[in-house]
């Protein structure tokens, strides 16, 4: 693995079926043991229930404020600075409860697949 430098690109954001926008930050072939993307919810909006198998997933909350679902057990009110651990195959969701827009890092290792993503509602 060589050092490298992926740039900001605001205009790759795109809206994905689990109903939140994304941009991926860091996604690489050469780094296969972690993705990092950025998220972003509406205001009033929930992503769908979904699952990524094989692939543990850690929100970082940098805007905004959300009730974040997690399994059968975990449900909690997230601000910036909060993080959230969700183990590989559990069931989650977070909806945006605030006033502005919800932004979080979601990292994962291994590095997100989209065949990993069951979309839990469709």
């Amino acid at each position: 693995m060589k050092p490298v430098i992926t740039e900001y690109t605001p205009a790759n954001e795109f809206f994905f079926e689990e109903g939140c926008y994304i941009l991926e930050m860091h996604s690489r072939d050469d780094d296969p043991a972690l993705s990092i993307a950025r998220c972003r919810v509406p205001v009033g909006v929930a992503t769908h229930w979904h699952k990524l198998h094989g692939i543990t997933e850690r929100y970082l909350i940098t805007e905004g404020e959300g009730r974040v679902e997690v399994g059968d057990t975990l449900k909690k009110i997230v601000r910036a600075g909060d993080s959230v651990l969700i183990p590989p195959g559990v069931a989650q969701r977070i909806t945006n409860t605030g006033s502005g827009e919800l932004v979080f890092l979601a990292m994962c290792t291994p590095r997100f697949d989209v065949a990993a993503f069951e979309d839990m509602e469709t």
